[in-house]
């Protein structure tokens, strides 16, 4: 039996991360999407809070650690996020994506993006 998946999408973060000085000078927004991977609980029988992974404090975590640094790199920053939060939640993996929509590249582009995946 495998547990349920938390996934929270699109959380943006205002940070100063970059390989460039002015992008850790001037900062930008980076927009992360994370899936924790759960161990079954009881949390859809008990309806409790308590019993499960709550995404908000996730949230706040993630928030936390990306307005830390900074760091050059998406690997560096994804990487330290979903170590975290497989060492402070209750989860079997963490999943995390972080995007830089308006990255200093001089080509019509959507975003760039790096995913890291750390398991217990």
């Amino acid at each position: 039996m495998s547990g349920p998946l938390v996934e929270i999408r699109g959380l943006r973060v205002f940070a100063h991360h970059g390989v460039l000085a002015q992008e850790r000078d001037r900062g930008q927004e980076f927009v992360f999407d994370v899936t924790l991977e759960c161990p079954p609980s009881p949390a859809a029988r008990t309806d409790d809070i308590a019993d499960a992974v709550d995404y908000a404090e996730v949230c706040e975590r993630v928030v936390e650690l990306a307005r830390g640094g900074p760091h050059n790199l998406l690997e560096t920053l994804a990487a330290l996020i979903a170590e975290d939060l497989t060492s402070r939640f209750a989860v079997e993996s963490a999943t995390v994506r972080v995007a830089k929509p308006e990255p200093p590249i001089p080509h019509q582009l959507d975003e760039v993006a790096v995913t890291v995946t750390r398991r217990l």
